[in-house]
């Protein structure tokens, strides 16, 4: 305080609007608040993830409510005389359950159900009436039992009896023969979470192609523990699926190494979305089609028709085929596997150089952006 001309003290100043104390904002409405917490891309990713929901849901119930047969494949051997004309009649059955082709001999037929090539075989008794019926459980314990009751309805109404015989039953562990569907679901979930990890805390684009290059390199041993530690659980440990540990290891990091370089390409191509993506690829479309509880021949057409070409269906087969089947019928599946993880790599890298030479230019990368 100072003094006036006068020597009386001067008076305080007085504040003015511009020099006064900032006011308490003033509450906002609730319409405005919800608008500013929840932007039209959240709005976006919630209805995404909502409709990734319904689609889950309709892809299981409708490849599981109705299981039917659909040309299951069926050797018979029967006197010449019948033979052509038994084919004739299973193939001309009410919605084809079965495809049936003759073969001249018992062991022939015997060799087929062995390797895989054919889901059963009837073998007709040309001096009685009691026939064989020669299934592989291996191969799925749910084609067994469409096989059967389609026989045995065929063979009623020809006034004859049918006995089954199985040649290649399921390994003790491996009661339902689901085993190795639950090593596959678990290798490509690892695959995709991997991927979705780094992505998650390195960035889903990664700066440069050669970090691209790092990440695809930092899959590799991660995919070979993964086949190994799997393999260990379902043969040493639990005893479920014996006698084939390294096949179904090096199967598993195929597996989990195609996933994984997948995964990896949506979220380059894609973002956030890529996970997503790679959800209804995998667990949505993949997981019901990949013949577990139901082999393909008993999906509805659309499931049946994508299983081969997704890597669930093509592994769990895979597996079913190593362990039952001698290895019999998998190079096409190979391929299917190998063709994943070569167009995974493919586009992770092609798209991360597309990214980088399309990036602003910057005078000096930081350590973060570099992740």
């Amino acid at each position: 305080m100072t003094d006036t001309e006068d020597g009386s003290p001067e008076p305080p100043a007085t504040t003015t609007s511009d020099d006064a104390a900032p006011q308490a904002q003033r509450p906002i409405g609730f319409l405005a608040e919800l608008h500013d917490a929840v932007s039209p891309r959240t709005v976006a990713l919630v209805f995404g993830v909502l409709l990734l929901q319904l689609a889950f849901i309709l892809s299981y119930v409708g490849a599981f409510h109705s299981p039917k047969p659909h040309r299951i494949t069926v050797a018979v051997v029967a006197p010449a005389a019948a033979s052509a004309q038994l084919v004739d009649r299973v193939n001309s059955l009410s919605g084809s359950p079965l495809k049936a082709h003759a073969v001249d001999t018992a062991a022939q037929a015997r060799r087929q159900v062995s390797t895989g090539s054919a889901s059963a075989a009837l073998i007709v008794n040309g001096a009685g009436t009691s026939d064989q019926l020669l299934v592989s459980s291996g191969g799925g314990s749910s084609v067994v039992t469409a096989v059967e009751q389609v026989a045995a309805a065929v063979e009623t109404a020809q006034h004859r009896t049918v006995t089954t015989t199985d040649l290649v039953p399921l390994q003790s562990g491996d009661s339902r023969g689901l085993t190795g569907f639950y090593l596959v679901i678990g290798w490509i979930v690892g695959g995709y979470l991997v991927s979705a990890l780094l992505g998650i805390t390195a960035g889903s684009r990664p700066a440069t192609p050669r970090r691209a290059v790092i990440r695809l390199l930092s899959l590799v041993p991660y995919a070979i523990l993964s086949g190994v530690f799997g393999a260990l659980i379902v043969d040493q440990v639990l005893g479920a699926l014996t006698g084939h540990f390294v096949a179904l290891w090096w199967l598993g990091a195929l597996v989990v190494l195609g996933t994984a370089t997948v995964t990896m390409a949506f979220q380059i191509l894609l973002g956030v979305l890529g996970i997503g993506v790679t959800v209804l690829v995998f667990v949505v479309l993949g997981n019901p089609s990949a013949g577990g509880a139901y082999q393909p021949a008993l999906l509805p057409p659309f499931w049946r028709a994508i299983s081969g070409a997704l890597p669930n269906g093509a592994a769990t087969d895979t597996v079913r085929r190593i362990v039952y089947f001698g290895g019999h019928g998998i190079g096409t599946h190979l391929l299917v596997l190998c063709l994943y993880a070569v167009a995974g790599v493919v586009a992770t890298l092609g798209a991360s150089v597309l990214i980088h030479r399309r990036a602003p230019a910057s005078p000096r990368l930081s350590r973060a952006s570099l992740s």
